[in-house]
């Protein structure tokens, strides 16, 4: 009960205060990845940065600690950032933020770029994903570049 509360708080936090996106492109899921991309661009590192830091975009350090040593407050609820270049690929990395559910059905993780089966979503966010394609792709190579 408690992880499907938290759940809850997270997906209205991060659609009340992210940006919504346009409906997502179609992908294809391989195992336990997506090998690739989902925009036409490659991924930017510093962007992906950005992101992860921002407590309004992303709030991946709401649950997440990483190796960004200006943001006080870091999460502790999920797996360290740090060496996630190390533990996945970047399909893997690219599965995970677009919709770790696939994964683990009981994670607590909001699916970045996913509109369908969720609940409780603010009509103004109905059928839009939390980050871009441009921007799950940044965010992924941001963690692709952490290697310890």
């Amino acid at each position: 009960m408690l992880r499907a509360g938290l759940l809850a708080i997270l997906l209205a936090s991060t659609a009340s205060v992210a940006r919504a996106q346009e409906a997502p492109r179609e992908y294809l899921v391989v195992g336990d990845a997506i090998p690739e991309p989902l925009a036409s661009r490659p991924g930017d590192a510093a962007r992906g940065r950005a992101i992860v830091a921002n407590r309004s975009v992303g709030l991946c350090l709401l649950c997440h600690s990483g190796p960004i040593p200006e943001e006080r407050f870091q999460g502790t609820l999920s797996p360290s950032l740090a060496g996630a270049g190390t533990r996945w690929s970047v399909g893997q990395l690219r599965l995970r933020i677009a919709d770790g559910a696939r994964l683990n059905p009981d994670t607590i993780m909001p699916p970045y770029y996913r509109t369908t089966g969720l609940q409780r979503v603010a009509k103004a966010f109905e059928g839009k994903t939390i980050l871009s394609a441009e921007q799950v792709e940044d965010v992924v190579a941001y963690l692709a570049t952490l290697k310890e």
